[in-house]
Order: C-alpha cells, then sequence, then structure tokens
C-alpha cells in the first residue's frame, strides 16, 4: 500500500476554506458597535471578521457578551477545518435526526473526524457550549485525543477543572486559551462569543502559518545539487577533540563539494562541529579553534552537535556555547541539544541559556526503542514526545522562534527485535513498491512504519512522510516554532507517492 493517510495534508490545505459562525446577517470588518476598542476579545473578533470566519447578529452588531450554541460551535469547527461535510440518511445522535437542519451534517461531519465523542445518545444542539466543551473539542478536531489522555506528568494549571484535565491542559500548552483568571478556567461557564472567536482565532493563526524554515545536514558522500528553499545547510567537517582541538571529519574534497552546493544555492553555510560529552575541557581554547575553523573556511557559521550532554557537564557545555557566541563574533551560531523527554534522564543543557547564545537551538527528540507484543515500536521523534519537549520548555524562557525541530530523514530498520540499522530514503523507496510490503500510519506517534514477515532481512522500518512532516509542524507551529532540521540531505524523500518535502511545503 503505497499511498498513506493524507489528513493532516487535507486540514493544512483546507484551513483557509472559512465562512460564517452559523449567523444570517453579514457584518463589515470596519467592526462592530457593540465591542469597544480597548476590550480584550476586539482584535481577536475584527481579524475573525476580516478573514470570513465571523458574522454578526446584525449588521453592526457582533453579540458581544450573549452565548453560542453547541450546535453553532461545531458548525465553525467543520468550516475552520475545512473537512468535507457528511450527512447519512440517519442520524446518530437521537436529538439530531432532521437532515435539513442547518447544523445535521456539521454534527455527524465533526463525530467522523473524532472532534464530538458519542458518549450519550444526545448531542444537546440548543444548549449553550461550556468553555470546557469548547477547549475539549477543538483539542480532538486537532486529532489529539490520544495525547491528551497520556499522563505525561503535566499538573493541569487550573485549580477548578475536576474532568478532562488532560485535553485542558493541552489547551493551554497549545496556546489555544489561558483561562478567565490565574489558575482558574471556569470549565462549566457558559462560553460567550468572544470567547468562542478568541480560541478559534488562536487556533487558526497557527494552522494558517507559512511553510517552516528548513535547516540540513550534508554529507560528504553526496546530497542534493539543489538546496533552494533551505535557509541554511551544515558541512559535518570537524570533530572536537577531547584536548580541545579539531580534527577533519572528512576530505577537503569532500568539505568543498558539500560547500559548493550551498553556496551555489545562496544558503548559510554553517560547520557542524561534532564532539562527545569528554570533549567538553577549556571553554575558550575550544571555542577559539573553531571559531579561527570558521574564519578560514570562509562559513557563515557554526552548528555545534555534542549529543549526550550529562548533567554534571551542563556548565561546561554553557560555557563553550557562551565563549563560542562571542568568538564567532557576527557568524551564526547554531546548537543541537537533546530535547527532554518524558521519563527520561535529565541531561546537560541549560535550554535557557544557550538559547539566549544561540542563533537556533535545535531540538533532538529521541525515537522510541520499544517492543510491544513483540513487535518493534521503534517511531522516530515520537509526537507525543515532541510535545513533551515543547511544553516543557513553554515557560522556561526559551522564544520559540529560536527553536528547531530536528527531523530524521533516514529510515530505522528493524530485524525482528534488533535494530538493524538505518537505511536512506531510496531503499524505503523501493520497499514501498513491493506488493508483499504494508504501509501504515501510526497516529499516536505520528510516524509510519512498513513490515511484512521479511523484508530483505528486515521486518519492520519507520520513517518520515509527508503526514508526519507536517504533524511535527503544525505542533510546532502551536509553541511558536517555525523551523526544522532535515538530519541527511543525501536522504530525503521527494517521491511522487513517498515525499517528506511534501509535508513542508504550504
Amino acid at each position: 500500500m503505497r499511498k498513506l493517510q493524507s489528513h493532516l495534508s487535507a486540514l493544512l490545505a483546507a484551513v483557509l476554506l472559512l465562512s460564517a459562525l452559523a449567523c444570517p446577517v453579514s457584518a463589515a470588518s470596519a467592526g462592530f458597535a457593540d465591542v469597544p476598542a480597548d476590550h480584550w476579545a476586539a482584535s481577536y473578533i475584527a481579524r475573525a471578521a476580516d478573514a470570513g470566519l465571523v458574522k454578526g447578529e446584525s449588521a453592526n452588531t457582533f453579540g458581544l457578551g450573549r452565548s453560542m450554541t453547541r450546535a453553532a460551535f461545531v458548525v465553525v469547527l467543520c468550516r475552520l477545518f475545512g473537512w468535507k461535510m457528511i450527512s447519512p440518511a440517519a442520524g446518530t445522535f437521537k436529538d439530531v435526526q432532521d437532515p435539513s437542519a442547518w447544523y445535521y451534517s456539521a454534527v455527524e461531519t465533526a463525530l467522523s473526524k473524532g472532534a464530538v465523542a458519542k458518549q450519550t445518545g444526545t448531542f444537546r444542539p440548543g444548549d449553550p457550549v461550556t468553555r470546557e466543551e469548547m477547549a475539549v473539542m477543538l483539542v480532538r478536531a486537532l486529532g489529539y485525543t490520544t495525547l491528551a489522555g497520556i499522563d505525561q506528568g503535566f499538573a493541569c494549571p487550573f485549580r477548578d477543572v475536576e474532568s478532562n484535565a488532560g485535553y485542558l491542559t493541552m489547551a493551554y500548552h497549545l496556546g489555544i486559551t489561558g483561562g478567565t483568571a490565574p489558575g482558574l478556567f471556569s470549565p462549566e461557564q457558559t462560553a460567550t462569543r468572544e470567547q468562542a472567536v478568541a480560541m478559534l482565532m488562536r487556533s487558526y493563526d497557527r494552522l494558517t502559518r507559512g511553510a517552516p524554515e528548513r535547516i540540513g545536514i550534508l554529507s560528504g558522500t553526496g546530497g542534493p545539487t539543489d538546496l533552494s528553499g533551505y535557509a541554511a545547510a551544515a558541512v559535518p567537517a570537524a570533530v572536537l577533540s577531547g584536548n580541545g582541538t579539531l580534527s577533519a571529519a572528512m576530505t577537503k574534497e569532500q568539505a568543498a563539494s558539500a560547500a559548493a552546493a550551498a553556496k551555489k544555492a545562496g544558503v548559510k553555510l554553517l560547520l557542524r562541529v561534532a564532539g562527545s560529552p569528554d570533549s567538553l575541557g577549556a571553554a575558550a581554547g575550544s571555542a577559539s579553534a573553531i571559531a579561527s575553523a570558521a574564519a578560514a573556511g570562509g562559513y557563515d557559521g557554526v552548528l555545534l552537535d555534542i549529543p549526550g550532554v550529562p548533567a554534571e557537564k551542563k556548565d561546561a557545555f554553557t560555557a563553550l556555547t557562551a565563549a563560542l557566541d562571542a568568538g564567532l563574533s557576527d557568524r551564526l551560531l547554531y546548537v543541537a541539544a537533546d530535547a527532554p523527554s518524558s521519563g527520561g534522564t535529565a541531561l546537560g543543557y541549560d535550554f535557557a541559556s544557550l538559547s539566549a547564545h544561540a542563533d537556533r537551538l535545535i531540538l533532538r527528540v529521541a525515537p522510541y526503542s520499544r517492543t510491544v507484543n513483540g513487535f518493534p515500536t521503534a517511531p522516530l521523534e515520537p509526537l507525543e514526545e515532541v510535545y513533551y519537549a515543547l511544553a516543557a520548555l513553554k515557560d522556561s524562557g526559551v522564544p520559540g522562534k529560536k527553536l528547531s525541530l530536528y527531523l530524521t530523514t533516514t529510515g530505522s530498520a528493524w530485524t525482528g527485535t534488533a535494530f538493524a540499522g538505518n537505511i536512506p530514503a531510496s531503499e524505503v523507496e523501493a520497499l514501498l513498491s513491493a506488493s508483499s510490503v504494508t504501509a501504515s500510519y501510526s497516529a499516536r506517534y505520528g510516524t509510519a512504519y512498513l513490515g511484512r514477515a521479511v523484508v530483505s532481512g528486515r521486518t519492520v522500518v519507520w520513517y518520515h512522510t509527508a503526514d508526519s512532516a507536517a504533524a511535527r509542524v503544525r505542533m510546532g507551529a502551536f509553541f511558536g516554532v517555525c523551523s526544522v532540521c532535515l538530519s541527511d540531505l543525501s536522504s530525503v524523500a521527494d517521491y511522487a507517492d513517498y515525499s517528506l518535502l511534501a509535508g513542508l511545503k504550504k
């Protein structure tokens, strides 16, 4: 099966197809007479009107302070996400049975998309929607039902929440809602039209962001001849040793070839300096050696990449970053760091300090390596861990605009329950062509995988597709992140039916 699910791509493509708020009278975008200019929701309402998402209760009134029904909110959700409407002959809910009702198709469509749950036999279309119901439906509509149900150790920021705590915690982390007062959400309170518009516009703003900035790591063994569309490309040409000196990681010819591709495209060229925690010694000497190498090689900056820094080396890594920031002068400094993980050991990255010194802080989310019922469950950059990392950094002083999400472009192959190595995108494409191979997509992990009894000695391959790339871009957008870093530019899928790049385009 070559074609994977494409609901995320369809969502991103259709999100601009917005319309009215299930109200019959249009209003001018210039403003509403009943919305004071200094009202907290004034800008949300004005922008929603300009976008065509909101219509007023009359020609010049918005209906400030009035409630919104559950039916009206579901109609808006369908329009916001651009879902194709369905209208079955018989309704699912006992109180939504008239196919001619203005909300009938919306209720059935929202149910089919998972935004609405059938917990009882009734929908209560005429009831005012509560703040809790509104937030839960939005999180579900975004496809995060499973993520909201996973206990990742986050305390609910609202002390008055007793049910659906996972949903409301996630709504807070995603920036959809900030509550009604410090520590309060007022979950049972009827949602006003302006509160509904505010939540919807916060989602709209993130869903309609443009394509992310692309950073990539070149390979000495080959890579793309066209780097148009990338902001920066890193050449893995240097390794930091334990005594603070640099050694070459590729031949001069390989480095020159990789650099030529970047120069031809006019992208920023970075010297990637790798190393182990043992290389963290005298910060000043190491920084001087790296800065000198960058200047001598004509690089526009440096990508410092030292994975697995333990807690006891935190200060040393921060000191190296600070010294390198000063030593590079006006050149760029990108820093890669292992992201916070749920249940993981605390590593030695002071994210706030690193982001203060770096132009980009690249978050590398660790893959899983689990066996579930004999099946190797090893998704790359699991979506739930991407969420955890970004939520953990939300209030840490790290600006989202400085973050970049690391995205593995190779496949992860497994034989039985043993890791068999990484394979390039071209080999994944070849495997997808085999009729005996089954391709699947995990909504929980936001990653694709394929397998059969034996595929060239492998049983399972986990890999990223357009859908999984788009899922990470969208998740990042809710935290202000608008950059991705591709792990290997010699292995980036861009085939007709298997294209990671398609998920990075608007």
